[in-house]
């Protein structure tokens, strides 16, 4: 393909009208660079979310893909590496056409991330790509390797100018979480990146800002004048934000162990679905907008003191998961016997605004748990009932609305019904809203919508510095008083977290959802 077959630096989709939101938003002439392409997350998530962009036609004719890694490859061998990635993977069906495609930008650069020579040669495969494929100077640097490695791999961008985008061009940096390992560590992590690339190329990805049932939290809170009324203090007694799952941690103590539940889930993804919760309206959807309404929601955003009473962490023990028994994680490979890493963690926030005044927000997370689920869970106020005796409503729980982030992502509404009979007897039912069967085209996996955004230079799905920085001034103290603490409490695998969890609602008389 030549360089004047191509389309111009700059190109969009000429028959798009920016106002038809039907219409898909296509990249323009760009390439993405993978550090760390042969790691896992590279080879069960971004490779296929490249092909799957690819496929549903969302990225130019021009598209490249570069990745850098210490295999003994070359453009071909990486091809190969990248197809079986696809057809392991890949959401959408596998077409030989659109790979070719795909294929013809492909580039592997053979390196270490120490290694001046290695930058050197990364820069003339973009300089080549943008001679023989047209990308226009425009790339994403990606970088799935560990936190530790962001120093290197970004002083060895600027200094090669790679981090420098020539005139009418762009350069953008993709970080993987976690973004630090405290305050201290993010702050001085942030001001690295920020030496290199100014904040507004900088994407932090969160997966789960991705997610479709994630953005949905906006419409139904903005689009329905049913709910929002009710959105508040005045009627909602409690919310849970649960994220369960039911895998262990066999094989990844190289990364898990002295991390644990709180920093691997509850800074990120659990403090920011509270933050969508939370927030007020903003004024447009643009990414300023959305970012100053979360970050006012984790300014005022503050723990529920005491601790040992508004916390609780476990780790799990021997026990039973899908008919199977199953070690715990100290006697899990790689796991020290006597580690103190969380596998549990559940915290209480509350937060300090008008709207929010007196209602607790309670995170948790957890593996080796009863099921795998994510969701968040407006538990409402109980009714007066004045009409009614207790036998009558002695089946009746709190009214609930309960956004199922995974699986069988969609909607429920729980409520009180007559029970069909000759007495009046009042006990829950729900209403539910699946997008599997509301909807005929299913939902991008999360990386697609992310990945696309980077290209696009869409930020809003990405926390910045201060959302960062705010949610580890939040989970800090807990984490202090965690390690002062001793050993996290056992709990069995299989069940729903260690005892002090129950006990951390029960104290105010509320209990856990079982999702």
């Amino acid at each position: 393909m030549t360089k004047a077959a191509l389309p111009p630096a700059g190109w969009t989709n000429p028959l798009r009208d920016e106002r038809d939101k039907r219409m898909p938003r296509i990249a323009g002439p760009c390439g993405l660079v993978v550090f760390g392409v042969t790691g896992d997350l590279s080879r069960h998530k971004l490779m296929p979310a490249v092909y799957d962009l690819a496929n549903r036609g969302l990225l130019s004719p021009s598209f490249s893909l570069v990745g850098f890694g210490r295999r003994d490859w070359d453009d071909a061998g990486f091809a190969d590496f990248v197809r079986d990635c696809v057809q392991a993977k890949a959401r959408t069906p596998f077409r030989e056409e659109t790979f070719a495609r795909l294929a013809q930008g492909m580039r592997f650069v053979q390196g270490a991330f120490d290694e001046d020579a290695s930058f050197e040669r990364i820069a003339d495969a973009l300089r080549g790509l943008d001679e023989d494929r047209g990308t226009g100077g425009n790339y994403a640097f990606y970088l799935s390797v560990p936190p530790k490695d962001f120093p290197v791999v970004f002083k060895h961008l600027s200094a090669t100018g790679l981090a420098h985008p020539p005139e009418g061009s762009w350069r953008r940096a993709v970080v993987e979480k976690p973004f630090g390992h405290d305050l201290e560590s993010a702050i001085e992590l942030n001001g690295v990146i920020k030496e290199v690339f100014d904040e507004r190329s900088i994407f932090r990805i969160d997966h789960y800002l991705g997610k479709e049932t994630v953005q949905n939290i906006l419409a139904l809170r903005f689009a329905n004048q049913l709910f929002e009324p009710i959105w508040n203090a005045h009627y909602v007694d409690h919310v849970q934000i649960t994220m369960a799952e039911d895998i262990g941690l066999g094989g990844r103590a190289g990364y898990y162990d002295g991390i644990g539940a709180a920093r691997d889930v509850i800074q990120n993804h659990l403090l920011q679905l509270l933050a969508l919760v939370a927030m007020e309206e903003p004024v447009s959807f643009a990414a300023h907008e959305v970012t100053t309404e979360k970050t006012k929601v984790l300014s005022a955003a503050k723990l529920s003191y005491p601790l040992d009473e508004t916390t609780a962490r476990g780790q799990y023990a021997r026990g039973w998961q899908g008919g199977q028994e199953v070690c715990g994680l100290l006697e899990e490979e790689g796991f020290a016997s006597d580690s103190t890493t969380e596998t549990f963690a559940a915290i209480t926030v509350e937060v300090d605004s008008r709207r929010w005044a007196g209602v607790p927000f309670y995170l948790r997370t957890g593996k080796r748990l009863g099921r795998r689920v994510t969701e968040i869970a407006l538990v409402f106020k109980r009714a007066p009932h004045l009409p009614f005796d207790e036998a009558m409503t002695e089946e009746l729980g709190q009214n609930a609305l309960v956004i199922r982030v995974q699986p069988d992502e969609g909607v429920t509404l729980r409520f009180g019904s007559k029970v069909p009979g000759s007495a009046m007897r009042v006990r829950d039912v729900n209403m539910d809203f699946n997008y599997g069967q509301a909807f005929t085209e299913s939902s991008p996996e999360a990386y697609e919508r992310l990945i696309l955004d980077v290209l696009l230079g869409e930020p809003s799905l990405f926390p910045v510095t201060d959302e960062v920085e705010l949610s580890w001034k939040i989970l800090d103290p807990v984490l202090e008083h965690w390690g002062a603490g001793g050993a996290p409490e056992q709990y069995p695998s299989g069940g729903w977290g260690p005892k002090s969890a129950t006990e951390m609602l029960a104290r105010s008389g509320r209990t856990w959802r079982r999702p």
